[in-house]
């Protein structure tokens, strides 16, 4: 029998490392099929809670927050790309582009899974910022993804009119925050191990598979 996980991926939509962590993570749980069976739920964080509406300039961004070069930059996109590749993840050709505020993602995010459609919501919204150069604060384009995976356009249209899940989607930003996670991925298993950044396949499958091998040894031990 399969040894059930839970797992919690804190993440944002912008974050590269993110859906590069997650192709690999869901890699590793591919090669653990029969032996464990995750039960995923996404988390909010945001990379730039204080970006205004109007974004800003990707390389301007990156080279302001990180103090880094235009060419250090441009290195670092080249490899992220490359890592995208390795585990099936084709960024597009986004030559530039800009950075946009989250907030709203993330609450359309925390209905969605009540919804029962949280990972599909979050694998298109990665695709609609990274592959179709879009904008995740813009009401309309993220309606458009929501209608793409057969959520409710109509009742998430309600959500964003209104100030629905702010509290909720704050509330866990603080919770994450207060625990000491200050990067993204962060991927937590059974809420206490933690797996940071985007790793390997092979490193999420050696973690899972042992935090599994713990339990099933804990398990015999109360029997």
């Amino acid at each position: 029998m399969a040894t059930p996980l839970k797992i919690d991926i804190v993440s944002d939509v912008s974050c590269p490392w993110c859906i590069i962590g997650y192709k690999a993570l869901d890699t590793a749980l591919s090669n653990l099929a029969g032996q464990v069976e995750a039960d995923i739920t996404w988390q909010p964080f945001e990379l730039n809670p204080n970006m205004p509406p109007e974004g800003q300039e990707i390389v301007e961004h990156i080279t302001e927050k990180y103090g880094i070069s235009v060419e250090q930059s441009e290195q670092n996109r080249e490899m992220i790309k490359q890592r995208g590749l390795d585990v099936g993840y084709a960024f597009g050709n986004r030559g530039g582009g800009r950075i946009y505020n989250t907030f709203d993602a993330h609450r359309l995010l925390h209905w969605a899974e009540g919804q029962g459609k949280q990972t599909e919501l979050k694998l298109a919204l990665f695709d609609m910022y990274f592959k179709e150069s879009g904008d995740p604060s813009d009401h309309e384009q993220l309606l458009a993804v929501v209608e793409r995976v057969g959520l409710d356009k109509d009742a998430a249209r309600a959500v964003l009119e209104s100030d629905q899940f702010t509290l909720e989607v704050r509330e866990a930003q603080h919770l994450y925050q207060a625990n000491g996670i200050s990067s993204v991925p962060a991927v937590i298993v059974n809420n206490k191990h933690l797996i940071s950044g985007g790793q390997p396949a092979t490193v999420f499958e050696q973690a899972l598979a042992q935090i599994a091998k713990e339990m099933e040894e804990g398990d015999n031990v109360q029997a």
